[in-house]
């Protein structure tokens, strides 16, 4: 299997999974129950899905007041465009 294949079909995971917990904690969080801990939002996003988290953010309407993930998701997604063209664009043209 292509290895750019594997890269897209990973991020396409860990998008979806981040969007989802941010529609199941903002249920939660409507329903008075245990919280996914922002920990673990974050570490979904820095683990790929940031776009999916920024997505879900603000299709749920969810954690847009909280200062850190306001200025805290779109920076993960800046340092992750920013790695993806200075070290895997080059890395994938020479192959």
């Amino acid at each position: 299997m292509d290895t750019f294949l594997i890269f897209f079909m990973y991020l396409l995971l860990m998008n979806i999974v981040a969007f989802s917990l941010m529609g199941i904690d903002k249920r939660k969080a409507k329903k008075n129950e245990y919280r996914i801990p922002e920990k673990t939002l974050f570490l979904w996003a820095i683990a790929g899905g940031s776009i999916g988290s920024i997505a879900g953010m603000y299709l749920f309407r969810h954690k847009t007041r909280h200062p850190s993930f306001q200025i805290g998701m779109p920076l993960i997604l800046l340092v992750q465009i920013y790695v993806f063209i200075r070290f895997l664009i080059p890395l994938y043209a020479l192959s």
